[in-house]
């Protein structure tokens, strides 16, 4: 069973109408003035509806259907109720299909199919269908619902009157400011200016862009450009850095051969001005004594010297005067030393007395053989014991160290006639030098040790004579070494 319902007219009216119920049979009149004003609704729905948010589809009625077809079984729940304003509102005839077919048809009762109760339900509900497929809510609706959907269209009313005023009122100010034809030609002017500064900006704007291309070509070629140099950049580090690798690797090269250099000029300048003969024989004093290498040649009574020391320095004396003539080239005449520590020798050679025949013959052959010549040995140390009754104990040690006298003053003369500025310090006569005499026979310590002092001084002399000749000769030959260079260049 289903009962409809349907509410008509304004909130205000239906919440102060009185509610009746609606019989066919006794409002026929009344129902057919409400249908025409619900078909001509329906009929302006139809024209002026949006489409609806959600879409329903209408059954349409069936042409053969008979006019009872929709009415309930039971008429008895079949009631509308409809408001005063509804009831008494004046029926308008409504035209049906009847109508177009050159009357109204009626029922054997007398009422018309338009004015039957099942069609204009029909009607309703067809009409309902329409709203409820045009709208998100479904007709029919309850009276709340009714009210609460006419105050939201009211509200709605409200802000699209007052939405409908201000565009009026702005309308208005607009036709009020409608310039005049002086504002319009002065506007049009204007905006001939503006067209015409429109135009320049844009033949303007051309060139700038004409322009921005040629910067941005000559940015590109700037670009390359600049990579190009940056390649070229490092290929300049790599090869700089590589010479500075080299650089530094021959400059330490160039300070380490510098050093060594100067190491060995050094070494050079120190071996130039060292002395090998005062190294080996280091001629000084020691007080009243003269020493040679630290020993000590004469004796004190206060201060006495052993014998062995005393040997030991006329050893190292003979090996200086040996040396240095060796080194001078210097042979001396008649003597021939035998330097042999404290041992040391001196061999003289002396001719042997032949009668005046033979020395004749001798001297026509002009040679002299050697069993002609007498050598006699002198021995250039002493044992220090003097026996009882032999007061001539020392004569060879006093023959020896004439001897050795008589060999200074030889080398003495040789390098005075090589360098007649090189003179002895002390002269030598026989067997005195400094008119002291060297021999220990019938004399006092005093004198022999002072004699001993001299006869060492006049060897320093020699030796330094000697090493100076060595330099000379070696500044000789470094400046003709260095001649020749400076020719070969």
């Amino acid at each position: 069973m289903r009962t409809n319902w349907w509410l008509l007219g304004s909130p205000a009216s239906s919440s102060t109408s009185k509610q009746t119920v609606f019989d066919p049979r006794t409002h026929s009149s009344a129902s057919h003035a409400h249908g025409s004003l619900r078909k001509d609704i329906y009929e302006q729905a139809l024209m002026n509806g949006s489409h609806p948010v959600v879409k329903r589809s209408i059954p349409n009625a069936p042409k053969n259907s008979s006019p009872l077809a929709g009415v309930p079984a039971n008429m008895a729940e079949s009631f509308v109720m409809l408001s005063d304003s509804v009831i008494l509102r004046t029926p308008q005839p409504i035209v049906g299909e009847s109508m177009q077919n050159g009357g109204l048809a009626t029922t054997p009762s007398g009422i018309t199919p338009e004015d039957s109760l099942s069609h204009k339900m029909q009607t309703s509900r067809r009409l309902f269908d329409v709203l409820s497929a045009r709208s998100d809510i479904d007709y029919p609706i309850c009276m709340e619902c009714t009210e609460l959907l006419v105050e939201g269209l009211q509200k709605r009313l409200g802000e699209a009157t007052k939405s409908r005023d201000g565009y009026q009122q702005f309308l208005k100010k607009l036709q009020a400011e409608i310039p005049t034809d002086a504002e319009a030609a002065k506007v049009e002017e204007d905006l001939e200016k503006v067209r015409q500064e429109k135009d320049a900006a844009l033949l303007e704007l051309e060139d700038l862009e004409r322009e921005k291309a040629q910067i941005e070509a000559e940015i590109a070629e700037a670009e390359e450009e600049s990579k190009r140099l940056e390649a070229e950049e490092e290929e300049f580090w790599q090869e700089r850095n590589l010479f500075s690798q080299q650089l530094e690797e021959f400059q330490n090269e160039r300070d380490s051969i510098n050093l060594r250099f100067d190491h060995d000029t050094k070494q050079l300048d120190k071996l130039h001005r060292t002395n090998v003969y005062n190294d080996t024989f280091c001629i000084g004093h020691d007080g009243f004594f003269g020493t040679i290498n630290g020993l000590r040649l004469g004796k004190l009574p206060s201060q006495p010297v052993e014998w062995a020391e005393i040997n030991a320095a006329w050893g190292q004396t003979l090996l200086l005067l040996h040396t240095v003539a060796d080194k001078l080239g210097f042979v001396f005449e008649n003597y021939k030393l035998k330097p042999m520590g404290s041992t040391s020798k001196i061999e003289k050679m002396e001719p042997r007395q032949m009668d005046t025949t033979s020395s004749r013959i001798g001297a026509a052959l002009g040679a002299v053989s050697r069993s002609d010549v007498r050598v006699q040995t002198l021995e250039l140390f002493s044992s220090g014991t003097i026996p009882m009754g032999h007061l001539f104990a020392h004569r060879k040690f006093d023959g020896a160290m004439v001897a050795f006298l008589d060999c200074i003053k030889q080398l003495g003369e040789f390098v005075a006639r090589a360098d007649p500025t090189a003179v002895l310090p002390y002269t030598i006569v026989k067997d005195k030098i400094g008119d002291v005499s060297i021999r220990l026979t019938f004399n006092q310590d005093e004198p022999w040790t002072r004699a001993c002092k001299y006869t060492l001084t006049c060897a320093k002399f020699l030796l330094a004579y000697a090493s100076n000749q060595g330099l000379a000769r070696r500044l000789q030959q470094q400046q003709q070494q260095q001649q020749q260079q400076s020719q070969t260049r």
